[in-house]
């Protein structure tokens, strides 16, 4: 039984987190702000669902499921790996910022022709 109350708890958190997710793609003033709203909510919301289903069939079926840890593995690792990615092609297209922007940091890199300096 808390078994089964965990799993839908985080099913619930995830979905919410998704929807929030959504709703921020739609709200948001630009590519780079949509873009963190998929990469940090969405991720966080889908690591969520898989962990309770996760969670649901290790303790009612007695089962761990490889399936669900390697998908686990593979979001954590690719969804904020090709949020960063997206962001960098949009800026060295050109994409402008939102124009309630306060700081680019990226700006003199760029129009200097230097690579963009990676923080350690």
């Amino acid at each position: 039984m808390t078994g089964e109350l965990i799993s839908s708890i985080l099913v619930l958190v995830g979905a919410i987190f998704c929807a929030l997710s959504a709703f921020g793609l739609v709200r948001l003033p630009d590519v780079y702000l949509r873009s963190h709203a998929a990469t940090k909510s969405a991720t966080l919301g889908v690591l969520c669902v898989l962990g309770g289903g996760f969670v649901y069939f290790w303790v009612v079926d007695g089962t761990v499921s490889f399936k669900l840890l390697l998908a686990i593995v593979f979001v954590f690792i690719t969804s904020p790996v090709a949020g960063h990615l997206n962001g960098r092609s949009a800026y060295r297209s050109g994409i402008p910022l939102w124009e309630g922007s306060v700081q680019d940091d990226l700006k003199h890199p760029v129009e200097e022709g230097k690579e963009i300096p990676v923080e350690k």
